[in-house]
């Protein structure tokens, strides 16, 4: 059921109908597909208070990710921004999953499109998606049933999820970070933590970091409040300080970013080579 008092068609998809290749007739089915009203409020968690950094215009949009808008137009516009192939890009970070994770854990899931790769590609597992964005969560929920996977969707901060600790073993995030001040993105980083099980993973998919830095004028033109200083900062320290150990990053396709870590096991001894421990914390800038 599309939402009457939500002007998304005029204000942000038309014109990116008419000079983008997006498919209008899709987006426009997925919209009524969807009963906004009834699902949001089924999915909504009346006990989830919203940091104070989240309340701002992402992308341009006035609502940030609280509305219709930024839900429908969230696909349309990310197949785009994942250059040269939204789908390899996010297999880069499935690919890198060294586990047999029982239960997987996407955090900023957004309308869920890594999600469900991860569920296809560990069908035995637990996958859950969690978002702050209950719009985003809906569209999510309708790609799930449109191809018949079971997610578990929860509407949640991911600095703090109520999940329990080690109880998740493998985590993941992608796109998510540029769009968290420091501050929040250490607290979700020891979240991660806790909630990882002793020799579990974390993996992290977003822009490359040394090439942002060089390239200023790109930061400008999407609208992203927090992406200078995700820029001007390193994954690779964060996950050090939070206490990941094995922590490394590599570049994927110039300029996205994969950063994987993993909770120390303490009953298990680390390797040596050449006299320092094998997966030590690096903290030089990502390409620098």
């Amino acid at each position: 059921m599309r939402d009457p008092d939500d002007n998304w068609f005029n204000r942000i998809l038309s014109p990116l109908f008419q000079h983008v290749l997006i498919d209008r007739d899709q987006v426009m089915a997925q919209s009524d597909r969807i009963d906004w009203d009834a699902t949001c409020q089924r999915l909504t968690n009346p006990t989830v208070t919203y940091p104070s950094y989240y309340d701002q215009a992402f992308h341009g949009i006035k609502d940030g990710y609280r509305c219709t808008t930024a839900a429908l137009s969230y696909d349309p516009i990310t197949q785009y921004v994942l250059p040269p192939n939204e789908t390899w890009v996010r297999q880069s970070l499935i690919d890198a999953v060294t586990c047999q994770p029982r239960r997987i854990l996407d955090l900023g899931c957004g309308t869920g499109t890594g999600t469900l790769m991860l569920k296809q590609a560990f069908p035995q597992a637990d996958v859950i998606g969690l978002d702050l964005a209950v719009h985003m969560l809906a569209v999510a929920e309708d790609k799930a049933q449109q191809a018949q996977v079971s997610l578990q969707l929860r509407h949640g901060d991911a600095a703090a999820t109520g999940l329990p600790p080690n109880s998740i073993d493998l985590i993941t995030a992608t796109l998510l970070f540029h769009e968290t001040p420091p501050a929040a993105t250490l607290d979700i980083l020891r979240e991660c933590f806790r909630l990882l099980t002793p020799g579990g993973q974390l993996l992290v998919l977003d822009g490359n970091q040394a090439a942002l830095r060089q390239a200023k004028w790109l930061m400008e033109i999407f609208h992203e409040p927090y992406i200078r200083e995700y820029a001007d900062g390193n994954l690779d320290a964060w996950f050090g300080a939070a206490g990941f150990g094995a922590v490394r990053s590599r570049t994927v396709w110039g300029v996205h970013q994969l950063t994987q870590g993993v909770k120390p096991n303490p009953y298990q001894r680390p390797q040596w080579s050449n006299g320092a421990a094998v997966g030590a914390v690096g903290l030089g800038p990502v390409g620098a």
